[in-house]
């Protein structure tokens, strides 16, 4: 009778194990951070550039589709293509990794912001106006209020697929967990690869997490002001 003694020499599953995590937190846990920050600096990046280019678009509705259609034509280049074809102008690093990252980002963030701005009823931005509101009181105290919920979910995504993203910029030298997976794989070592899957996934996890709390309570935010 065959033991699990037998299957895990037979198929050699010792290797799958978690020592390589348990023995290196302190490791693991400063290119998980490494690997967040170049991620919130990419979003950050995105959404400055993401914010003017979705203003445009609301105001100018038939450049709405043509926009969203380069942002998605963007997305959908290989990352690893993409990385490679800037090395001969920014070389590799952060810089270049940081490129690809943000305009990776843009089609979730102009998506979000566009369906968020143009979904505020348009009878509340009429009061607003008719209250003696000017054009940038309507948009900071209504119009972007009222779009933070979905803004926010976009925020989100894009957050979310940035970390997963970002575990192939090592490639280029940009750090973070993909540290982790590329050596791994490399000097063919499961366990370091496993501890480096298990930090990314529960990375975004966290984040996502944490986003969704953020947006739950700016909805329960806004529910408050309108009950007074």
């Amino acid at each position: 009778m065959i033991g699990w003694d037998d299957i895990v020499e037979k198929y050699n599953l010792d290797r799958y194990n978690l020592d390589y995590l348990r023995n290196n937190r302190g490791l693991v846990l400063d290119l998980a951070w490494d690997h967040l920050q170049l991620s919130l600096i990419a979003v950050a990046i995105a959404l400055l550039i993401a914010i003017p280019i979705s203003l445009i678009a609301v105001r100018v509705r038939p450049l709405s589709l043509p926009i969203l259609t380069i942002l998605g034509a963007i997305y959908t280049v290989p990352s690893l293509a993409f990385l490679s074809f800037l090395i001969p102008s920014v070389g590799l690093g952060r810089t270049n990794a940081l490129i690809v990252l943000v305009a990776y980002a843009q089609i979730f963030l102009v998506r979000n912001l566009v369906a968020g701005l143009r979904g505020v009823d348009g009878a509340m931005l009429e009061a607003a106006r008719g209250i003696g509101m000017n054009a940038w009181q309507v948009f900071s105290k209504v119009r972007w209020p009222l779009a933070l919920p979905v803004v926010l979910a976009g925020l989100r995504t894009a957050l979310v697929t940035t970390i997963g993203l970002a575990t192939i910029t090592d490639a280029v030298g940009a750090g973070g967990l993909g540290q982790l997976l590329f050596t791994g794989v490399s000097r063919n070592q499961p366990p370091r690869i496993l501890a480096g899957a298990i930090a990314i996934t529960g990375l975004a996890i966290l984040v996502d997490l944490t986003l969704r709390f953020a947006t739950i309570m700016t909805a329960a935010s806004r529910a408050r002001r309108a009950l007074r």
